[in-house]
């Protein structure tokens, strides 16, 4: 015995490898496949279109394979209806909930389509009804968020997903023929970058920086605290440690106890994060440090003289930690998703921890771009579903000097 279903996908399938991709999640899943129909995209920005017979053991394993085929941007050429299932208990999904991905994505509930609001991967996704049992919304909810009671949608079914089309009306993105840059000019990379960005505020979107200590540590603080002023960083995701160490540069002049004009360690300066800390907490927390005259320079600094907003979620390592970190990493996930309406480009530099947590929340039509001299952090990017993030290799402090100068004409590190 085996179920089958029809499915399609539209695309760049050759020259981006889409469809081996597909076929190789088939096999994966113990499903077979016919391509039914293949037609391919003659000229260079001509999509290629493919129609493949997904062959299962049982339904179970279809709907799983489905779902995973969704991640690239598969749909059935008959979605049918969605079926929804009442979730029994708090904090756990119904058996066969739907993962979602981080994709545009609709569904057919008694015959109307609904758009997905805030898309983002490893979800589920919740129904709403009216007084009248009209169905007027859905929505990605994270498995911890969900209560008893609520519709969470079940199988794959009545499900479309839609990839972001390249935008190949501008050179903002040109240079990303690759996932990793590396060996590129960067001075390119840079204005490419900056342009992203000012399309960005252009366009009445806010830009999200996700930031590591290396920003800091490689003495880009100045640079970074110039970009706040000028208005390209609306909001900042980033641990304990960047806001740390940045205070404790505003307090010590050094980093880790590493005088930053000097670049060696000075007398006692081991201690000088931990007394940071202290001192903001003796404050209340970072914004009264500020205001009460305590801090008065540095990246923590400008986001609270210019009203930006930063969330800090820590970690089991963390010292102190200071009094605006998030400990419970929960609340600090949906601190997060608060800030993500109208972000419009979103630029990670020098973390990984943080830059893959952010790339799991954000829908995949934002931009996104990962500076760091670690390769790997793009690649994990990849590999967990972040398909719109592309890598920059380089010295994150260099860098953000460049988008500085790029970006604030005026600016020029002495």
């Amino acid at each position: 015995m085996s179920v089958n279903e029809t499915v399609e996908i539209t695309g760049h399938l050759m020259d981006h490898g889409i469809l081996s991709r597909v076929l190789d999640d088939i096999r994966e899943y113990g499903g077979d496949y016919t391509i039914d129909r293949f037609d391919v995209g003659r000229e260079t920005d001509d999509t290629s279109h493919a129609v493949v017979n997904v062959i299962a053991e049982d339904e179970e394993s279809l709907q799983r394979l489905l779902m995973r085929l969704q991640t690239r941007g598969v749909n059935q050429v008959d979605p049918g209806t969605a079926q929804v299932t009442e979730a029994d208990r708090d904090g756990v999904f119904p058996d066969q909930f739907y993962s979602t991905t981080n994709l545009e994505t609709r569904v057919r509930i008694d015959g109307t389509w609904l758009q997905v609001e805030n898309p983002e991967m490893d979800c589920g996704l919740v129904l709403e009804r009216d007084a009248d049992g009209k169905p007027v919304r859905v929505y990605t909810l994270p498995m911890s968020d969900v209560r008893a009671g609520m519709l969470v949608v079940t199988g794959a079914d009545g499900i479309k997903v839609t990839i972001p089309a390249p935008d190949r009306s501008g050179e903002a993105f040109g240079f990303m023929e690759s996932e990793v840059s590396s060996e590129k000019p960067q001075a390119v990379l840079v204005r490419q970058v900056a342009d992203g960005m000012r399309e960005a505020k252009a366009a009445g979107k806010k830009v999200l920086w996700v930031g590591g200590p290396g920003i800091v540590h490689t003495g880009a603080a100045p640079a970074m605290v110039a970009m706040v002023e000028a208005g390209y960083v609306d909001v900042l995701f980033a641990g304990n440690a960047l806001a740390t160490h940045d205070i404790e540069s505003a307090l010590y002049g050094t980093s880790l106890g590493v005088d930053l004009a000097m670049g060696r360690g000075v007398e006692h300066g081991h201690e000088h994060h931990i007394r940071a800390i202290n001192t903001i907490r003796k404050a209340g927390s970072i914004r009264e440090a500020v205001e009460a005259g305590v801090l008065t320079r540095g990246i923590m600094h400008a986001l609270v003289r210019h009203d930006k907003e930063y969330v800090l979620v820590g970690s089991v390592r963390d010292d102190g930690p200071l009094p605006d970190v998030y400990t419970d990493v929960i609340e600090g996930q949906r601190a997060m998703r608060a800030q993500l309406e109208d972000v419009g480009f979103c630029l990670m530099t020098a973390t990984m921890l943080h830059s893959v947590a952010t790339g799991n929340i954000l829908p995949a039509s934002i931009p996104l771009v990962c500076v760091d001299i670690n390769p790997a952090t793009v690649t994990k990017l990849a590999d967990r579903g972040s398909s719109q993030a592309r890598g920059i290799v380089t010295d994150v402090g260099l860098f953000l000097e460049q988008l500085a100068v790029e970006l604030v004409p005026e600016y020029r590190r002495s």
